[in-house]
């Protein structure tokens, strides 16, 4: 599965005030579906919202997902090589016993 980061915003076209974005939504909305750019929407100029597609946002989540992961598998590989931990084996079968006994 290839994941493709979000595109960079482009400071010259992608920050907007929120009433330009409510005056023109529709606009704002296409451009948004056809580039996959977010939108950065500033209230009293500054940036307070960001608007993306839904298909744009949900790569950004599986994104996020993917970097915890490697994260969590980082840190047991540096807790395995400190001699932190159980064995897989020890765990498991620690795991099935307490399975087995919740079952009784």
């Amino acid at each position: 599965m290839l994941i493709k980061l979000v595109d960079m915003i482009n400071l010259t076209k992608d920050i907007h005030s929120l009433t330009d974005f409510k005056r023109n939504t529709t606009e704002f909305i296409q451009r948004i579906k056809k580039t996959k750019h977010p939108l950065v929407l500033t209230v009293n100029g500054k940036a307070e919202l960001v608007v993306q597609d839904a298909e744009s946002y949900q790569e950004l989540l599986d994104a996020v997902e993917l970097v915890e992961t490697l994260k969590g598998i980082k840190l047991g590989l540096e807790q395995m090589q400190k001699g932190e931990g159980k064995k897989a084996e020890d765990f498991f079968n620690e795991l099935f016993n307490k399975l087995d006994s919740s079952n009784e």
